[in-house]
């Protein structure tokens, strides 16, 4: 992969690592907001207890995307990026622009997820 092309995708990576960080943050103020709140009767525990679930399971997501981000951003400085970690076969140009912290082309992607 070419230099410019590296760079292309670190600045996306980046922008996208400090978007996440900005997301869990302001999830973890509302969520600490939520608790922090006197409530009255069952039905204001029960959706208080639903958007905490709800904002919990979001947290999840985006520090696993944080998590592969890091991962690409890791192969960017080692020469590693765009390699498919399962066949070593380079990640199509295309997938990383819709994915930039892809770790597989899309074929070794769909064995993966028919095996799970």
């Amino acid at each position: 992969m070419q230099q410019s092309e590296l760079s292309y995708f670190k600045e996306i990576l980046d922008s996208r690592n400090d978007q996440i960080i900005r997301n869990i943050d302001g999830v973890n103020d509302e969520l600490a907001q939520l608790n922090g709140l006197e409530l009255n009767d069952e039905g204001d525990h029960a959706s208080v207890n639903n958007s905490s679930m709800i904002e919990s399971a979001i947290v999840r997501q985006q520090e696993q995307e944080l998590r592969e981000i890091n991962v690409a951003l890791g192969k960017i400085a080692t020469v590693g990026y765009g390699v498919c970690s399962m066949c070593e076969d380079d990640i199509g140009f295309q997938r990383l622009k819709v994915k930039p912290h892809a770790s597989y082309c899309i074929d070794c992607r769909e064995i993966i997820e028919k095996t799970k």
